[in-house]
């Protein structure tokens, strides 16, 4: 046996998102919706999506039925956990005309308890970013803050990497890394006998506030062959990525690939329509914008995701936009996630997730541009 790893089945999961609800937590988790698997909040382990994986390929997403009654058998949606922890649009105060003290609201610190189930390890990674970025700096964000202290997270190790992924070759999975309350690795006909063909979990402790939830849900420990097999189908999964960067130095390579005639090349296909920073788990940037009613009586600020691919982004007053062409956007997007991000945060803003690839409209593939700067370096 091993008694620091335990093992539970499919009733223990509904417990376990029941238990969390308990608690006070809103628990978001991965559901059907849309044609696509989406990030919601969640009533039980009823709605997660069993039983339904995806097809991805650049500027592709498909679902399709799985052969068996997986929860987590599917690689990244169109979303990821930053909407819940860093909002897409955020109000950051309100007032009245007459300058009156009681008129000035700014929004408190009452933030929901999130309990995020089922983190990929790149996700994990990009929460960790989010919180160097966000939460580490001279000025922290205040909201961001809040909201990650106050989550509980259940990480999921991927079995079954999707075709877009590219993890491992980022450091980011597919085992889940730090900054989990509970792991689980889902498998299915694992068991022999009656049980046969049945979903179970392995499950890891990250926290002490992970084994207080757990020791409430039924469990019992892992064998030790049990332990062992798991951990081998993730390792095998990091061998089947379906994508690879380049084994280099990133920052380097874009370092001397700055003329590379291949940014006007993409530039030709790129739509500057930001797609993938809007579903990349990492970007970060924000822009703000003061709205009043009609009558001028009331104004208010808010804090809303903006992109560097848009043409304003680099507007200095008087002097128009600094980037005016799309190679030098798209240079700037790839630049800092895979470069000049280290300068900053000491650390790659890309966590493999391959989601900037599936929801590029014309497909553009990170991983084939920079392979291609490292063919023709």
């Amino acid at each position: 046996m091993s008694p620091d790893v335990t093992l539970f089945d499919a009733a223990a999961l509904h417990r376990l998102v029941e238990v969390l609800i308990e608690r006070g937590y809103r628990v978001v988790g991965p559901t059907l919706r849309d044609n696509a698997i989406v990030l919601d909040e969640i009533e039980s382990a009823a709605d997660l999506p069993r039983g339904w994986g995806v097809d991805v390929a650049p500027g592709h997403y498909r679902l399709r039925r799985r052969d068996d009654d997986a929860a987590f058998g599917h690689s990244s949606g169109p979303q990821s956990w930053k909407q819940f922890l860093h909002p897409p649009r955020r109000r950051l105060w309100s007032g009245n005309r007459d300058g009156a003290p009681e008129g000035f609201e700014v929004p408190d610190g009452d933030v929901p308890r999130y309990a995020f189930l089922g983190v990929r390890g790149c996700d994990l990674a990009a929460i960790a970013t989010l919180d160097r970025v966000l939460g580490r700096g001279q000025f922290p964000d205040d909201s961001f803050v809040r909201r990650h202290r106050r989550a509980f997270v259940v990480a999921v190790n991927c079995t079954e990497p999707g075709g877009l992924c590219f993890c491992a070759s980022m450091g980011t999975g597919p085992e889940a890394g730090p900054g989990y309350d509970l792991a689980l690795t889902e498998r299915v006909g694992a068991l022999q006998g009656p049980e046969d063909g049945a979903v179970t979990y392995l499950v890891d402790v990250g926290t002490p506030e992970g084994a207080d939830v757990l020791a409430a849900v039924p469990h019992r420990p892992a064998r030790d062959a049990e332990v062992g097999s798991a951990r081998a189908e993730v390792e095998a999964a990091s061998r089947r990525m379906g994508r690879r960067m380049p084994d280099t130095d990133l920052r380097e390579l874009l370092i001397r690939s700055r003329e590379s005639p291949q940014w006007e090349e993409v530039a030709g296909r790129c739509l500057t329509c930001g797609n993938c920073t809007m579903v990349c788990p990492t970007c970060y940037c924000t822009g703000t914008e003061d709205v009043s009613d009609l009558t001028g009586q009331h104004a208010e600020r808010w804090q809303h995701w903006t992109s560097c691919y848009e043409f304003d982004f680099t507007y200095v007053h008087g002097g128009g936009s600094v980037r005016q062409s799309g190679a030098s956007r798209y240079r700037h997007w790839l630049t800092h996630k895979l470069g000049t991000w280290h300068d900053q945060f000491d650390m790659s803003g890309c966590v493999g997730c391959g989601r900037c690839i599936a929801w590029c409209p014309t497909g553009i593939d990170i991983t084939e541009e920079m392979n291609k700067m490292a063919g023709s370096d």
